[in-house]
């Protein structure tokens, strides 16, 4: 393939643990910046300033991770190195070992961050950064779901979960959406930062855009409840489960543990990543959020409900958390549970 030397080129990456939606949606967007405004306002198309690029190890078609077949338009030898890639996300197990899996893939990113692209990944796609070293020292997010285990196996990462869009590394050439659907925000992020932010607004503008402004934490899942090796954790979780709004639970699980304070919290943070206190706090607000989705029952009901008798500290503790006041997080996702319930 031969780019087009007036326009920057865009390499949106396809792999079989790939989703056509972000895969096309992103070229879709980047097509439009320059082209689309000018047709809506003036009747003909502008030129357009990004020239996007599907491609893949060996440019053979594709069935991606949803069955829909992607045929790359060129391999990585086809092309130069382009001035930007995008890496959509990896439809893996967060704990799922990734060696020896992405190779060729991992040795083209290294190849096209030394010489200068700006690489960004959206959703999980941070996972290939990290495979690659890229990330080592560096500020980093990814999905939420895969926060934790990208963390674990690459301790010198400082991951920033709350953040739905970073960029880090030398030049900030180091891009990373977070949630399933920020390929949008990251899209229009890379097309004001290539072709400026006027026609980033087109592009927004044309396609009736909003920026997700919260970032992650909103729709995280606080609570970790994979079961645990630890067979007395284990018991503990399983009563927390049931118990999470009693009075002390902490105190209740160390009894019931049978071990020592000291030994039990240990233990307990060696199980499940988190201390028992902060534990409880999570499966609380889990809680909390499905009753402020589902229910019109008062703030301070909703804190008494879920354990705590104080509904300050509950409005703080959860705004800290989930990065929504409750009355916030209500309006934004009771809405969207009842018209989803309701239909058109």
């Amino acid at each position: 393939m031969s780019p087009d030397p007036q326009q920057k080129t865009v390499a949106i990456l396809a792999m079989p643990q790939a989703g056509a939606s972000v895969i096309y949606g992103m070229y879709d967007l980047f097509r439009s910046a320059g082209r689309d405004w000018q047709l809506i306002v003036e009747g003909t198309p502008g030129a357009g300033v990004l020239q996007p690029v599907v491609v893949s190890a060996d440019g053979a078609a594709i069935a991606v991770v949803n069955g829909v077949q992607v045929v790359p338009e060129a391999s990585f030898d086809d092309i130069p190195i382009p001035d930007i890639v995008c890496v959509p996300e990896v439809a893996v197990h967060p704990h799922e070992p990734l060696a020896g899996r992405f190779d060729a893939e991992i040795d083209w990113l290294r190849r096209c961050h030394a010489h200068g692209a700006i690489l960004a990944s959206a959703c999980s796609g941070a996972l290939l950064f990290a495979e690659a070293g890229l990330l080592d020292g560096q500020e980093a997010t990814t999905h939420w779901a895969f926060c934790d285990a990208l963390g674990e196996r690459f301790p010198t990462i400082r991951m920033r979960p709350r953040s739905a869009l970073i960029a880090s590394g030398e030049g900030q050439r180091l891009v990373m959406a977070g949630g399933g659907t920020s390929w949008a925000d990251l899209t229009l992020y890379l097309i004001a930062r290539a072709a400026g932010v006027e026609i980033a607004m087109q592009v927004a503008r044309v396609n009736v855009m909003d920026w997700h402004t919260v970032g992650q934490q909103p729709y995280a899942q606080l609570a970790r409840t994979r079961q645990v090796e630890d067979a007395a954790i284990a018991r503990c979780q399983v009563w927390l489960g049931e118990h999470y709004n009693e009075p002390a639970p902490v105190a209740a699980m160390v009894r019931l543990s049978g071990l020592a304070e000291r030994t039990f919290k240990r233990r307990f943070e060696h199980a499940t990543g988190l201390s028992p206190l902060e534990y409880v706090h999570n499966l609380r607000l889990e809680e909390a959020k499905h009753m402020l989705e589902t229910g019109e029952d008062p703030i301070e009901a909703v804190a008494n409900a879920v354990g705590y008798e104080d509904a300050g500290f509950f409005g703080r503790l959860f705004k800290r958390k989930v990065n929504l006041t409750p009355a916030q997080y209500r309006r934004r996702f009771g809405s969207m549970r009842r018209m989803l319930e309701s239909g058109p």
